[in-house]
C-alpha cells in the first residue's frame, strides 16, 4: 500500500491579484510563505520517504516546505502542472466576468463542457494528471509520498478517483491553498482517507476568494471621463492633505491624458460590475530607463476601502509594469492608512522630501521577476515552451 499526501500549492499572485493562473508562473505572496511555513510544522513529524511537485514556482516552494529537514529533493513532474488556460493566462477575474460572462460562468459551474480555443480542457488535465499520480503511486510501492499540485488539477484527479462529477462543486470543491487530502493506493485503486485538510493554518493565514467581489477595469476616456478622474484625485487629495490647498485638477487631468497617450492600458478606471468604484493612473515615461515603474494615482472610493478591494487596483500596476524590477510612488507621510497599506504589500521608504504641505515619501518595491520557464527555454512569463494548440497539448 502507498499513502499519498496531496498537497496544494500556498497562495501565489493569481490567488492573491483576482487573476486566472494556469501555466503562469507567479511568484507566492507573503501569506503564502506563511502558509508554507505553517505546511512545514504540519509534516515536521510526518515521515516521508519522496516528494513530488508541479514544476511551477508556487507547487516547488510548497513541496520543499513539506519535505523540510529531510534532505529529500523535491522531484518535479510537469504533468502535476495546472489547466493551461491559454489566452486567459494573467487575465483579471472580474474583467472575464463582465465581458464573456457565460464562458466565464462555464468554467465554475460546468467545466466538464467548457471549451477555450487554446487552452486545455478539465478533462485533459484530468488524464495527465490523473496519469502522473497513478505513475508516482505504483513507483512508491509500501511507502509514503507528498505530491504538491494546483487547484484545478487536484479536483480533476479527485474526480477521477471518486467519479464525482466537476459540476458538484458542493463534494468537490476547490481545495484549499496548502489543503491537504490523504490517499491511499492499494490493488491498483486509490481510496481518500480525508479531504481538503487545512486545520495547519491558523487565524489570519487562509487565502479569500470571492468571485463577485472581483474588479474589472476600463480604458480612460479623456473626453468622458474627465469629471471622474479629476473627483477621484481631489478626494485622494483630501485624503492625504486634509484640504485642496495647492491641488490643481487641470494638471493633474493633463498629466493623465499624457499618460494614456504614451500607452492605452496606463490609465483605467475600476468598476464592481457597472458600478464606477476606482481609478489607475500610471506614468510610463518616468523612471523607465532604471527600470522603474510609477504610479501616479492608485484611488478607490471610500466605500470599498478597507475590504480587500485595494490590492486588486495594485494588480493593475503590477501587471502593467511586469517588464520593469521596481515599482515606485509617492505618498504623503500624514495618510496613514496608504502608508499601512502599501507597507503590508512590500513598499519599503526609498527617499523622502519636505514640501511646504508636509514630508513625502517615496515608496518602492521589488516586481514580478522575468524568467524563464520552468523546464523551457526563453518564452514569456509564465508560459512553458509546451506549447497548448486548440486545446491539446502538443
Amino acid at each position: 500500500m502507498t499513502e499519498i499526501y496531496l498537497i496544494r500549492h500556498t497562495q501565489a499572485e493569481g490567488n492573491r491579484y483576482r487573476m486566472m493562473q494556469g501555466f503562469w508562473d507567479g511568484e507566492v505572496t507573503a501569506l503564502g510563505r506563511r502558509q508554507a511555513e505553517a505546511l512545514g510544522r504540519r509534516f515536521a513529524d510526518v515521515p516521508l520517504d519522496a516528494v513530488y511537485s508541479s514544476d511551477l514556482s508556487r507547487a516547488v516552494l510548497t513541496a520543499e516546505a513539506a519535505a523540510g529537514q529531510k534532505g529529500l529533493p523535491v522531484q518535479r513532474r510537469e504533468d502535476l502542472r495546472e489547466l493551461n488556460i491559454g489566452p486567459w493566462e494573467q487575465q483579471f477575474f472580474g474583467n472575464l466576468c463582465y465581458e464573456v460572462p457565460e464562458l466565464t460562468d462555464s468554467f465554475l459551474n460546468d467545466s466538464e463542457n467548457w471549451v477555450l480555443p487554446g487552452a486545455e480542457t478539465f478533462p485533459q488535465v484530468r488524464e495527465r494528471a490523473l496519469r502522473e499520480l497513478r505513475r508516482i503511486a505504483a513507483e512508491n510501492e509500501g511507502k509514503t509520498v507528498a505530491v504538491v499540485s494546483h487547484g484545478v488539477a487536484i479536483r480533476c484527479m479527485l474526480s477521477g478517483i471518486t467519479g464525482i462529477p466537476l459540476s458538484d462543486t458542493e463534494r468537490l470543491p476547490i481545495c484549499k491553498n496548502t489543503a491537504v487530502t490523504k490517499l491511499r493506493w492499494e490493488n491498483g485503486q486509490f481510496t481518500i482517507e480525508y479531504m481538503n485538510d487545512d486545520s495547519h493554518l491558523g487565524d489570519g493565514e487562509r487565502s479569500s476568494w470571492k468571485a463577485n467581489g472581483a474588479l474589472r477595469d476600463a480604458p480612460f476616456d479623456p473626453g468622458r471621463d474627465r469629471e471622474w478622474y479629476e473627483a477621484c484625485y481631489a478626494d485622494a487629495w483630501m485624503a492625504a492633505h486634509g484640504n485642496l490647498r495647492d491641488f490643481s485638477a487641470e494638471t493633474y487631468y493633463h498629466a493623465a491624458c499624457r499618460h494614456r497617450a504614451i500607452a492605452d492600458g496606463a490609465v483605467r478606471r475600476i468598476f464592481l460590475q457597472d458600478e464606477p468604484v476606482g481609478l489607475v493612473d500610471l506614468d510610463p515615461e518616468r523612471g523607465a530607463e532604471q527600470g522603474v515603474g510609477w504610479i501616479s494615482l492608485l484611488y478607490l472610493k471610500d466605500s470599498y476601502r478597507n475590504q480587500g478591494y485595494g490590492v486588486q487596483l495594485l494588480a493593475r500596476a503590477l501587471q502593467f509594469y511586469r517588464d520593469r524590477s521596481r515599482l515606485r510612488l509617492q505618498v504623503a507621510e500624514s495618510n496613514r492608512p496608504a502608508l499601512s497599506f502599501y507597507r503590508r504589500e512590500g513598499f519599503r521608504e526609498h527617499s523622502s522630501q519636505q514640501t511646504p504641505g508636509g514630508r513625502l515619501l517615496i515608496l518602492e518595491r521589488p516586481l514580478w521577476k522575468r524568467t524563464a520557464a520552468p523546464g523551457g527555454s526563453d518564452v514569456p512569463p509564465g508560459f512553458s515552451a509546451r506549447t497548448v494548440e486548440g486545446g491539446q497539448n502538443a
